[in-house]
């Protein structure tokens, strides 16, 4: 039984890695706030980070990591520290999923926002403040740079001998792998939810 569909599985993935090394980068900053007047999760990609990577005049900043053609397509974010901070807006991890990321790895996350990655099929994944060195300075080589997430052995890694082990804990492995969502999740529990909602209904005075 399926909820919202928008949660896509994540098991394992391979992609490309774009780099953006600012820290305490907030949510206005990846979805500004004039661009918040949709109801749908979707049509948010093309605003992400809209007040660096466009000047004025709507032209791309052609200094900005996520307009550099080796960049191109890339759906793994690598930042620093306290990624996402600031409001609470989910539009954030909407704009990220929509443009097409399925990982951002820094070395912390704000609270909420990592909550929210989850409920929207993003990975965050941490690693330490070295490592998350060690893959700047892999993705600053100039070539387009690749790493495989394994999200059920939650292992990282490449084709290069780079490879990292991280945390995450069972119940939103699980959300991930299985592509669902709060929604989702508390539809699989539905038959629990109406046996106790029957055995908590009053009973008639009469019966």
């Amino acid at each position: 039984m399926r909820g919202s569909g928008f949660v896509q599985s994540l098991r394992t993935h391979t992609g490309k890695v774009v780099p953006l090394d600012r820290v305490n980068v907030d949510t206005d900053a990846i979805i500004p706030k004039q661009f918040l007047k949709r109801i749908e999760r979707t049509g948010f990609g093309q605003f992400l980070f809209y007040e660096w990577r466009f000047d004025v005049q709507g032209n791309p900043i052609d200094t900005f990591s996520l307009n550099a053609p080796q960049y191109k397509g890339a759906s793994i974010l690598l930042t620093r520290a306290n990624f996402g901070c600031g409001s609470s807006r989910e539009h954030a991890p909407w704009a990220i999923a929509d443009y097409g990321f399925r990982v951002i790895i820094a070395p912390s996350f704000a609270d909420i926002f990592y909550n929210n990655c989850f409920k929207n099929g993003i990975l965050p994944l941490i690693l330490s403040e070295e490592r998350v060195d060690a893959l700047f300075d892999r993705t600053g080589s100039g070539v387009p740079y690749t790493l495989t997430v394994d999200v059920a052995s939650c292992r990282v890694y490449d084709d290069a001998g780079f490879s990292e082990t991280f945390v995450i804990d069972a119940h939103r492995k699980h959300a991930l792998i299985e592509g669902i969502d709060d929604i989702e999740q508390t539809l699989l529990l539905e038959e629990h939810i109406a046996a106790y909602e029957r055995q908590c209904a009053p009973r008639s005075y009469f019966g």
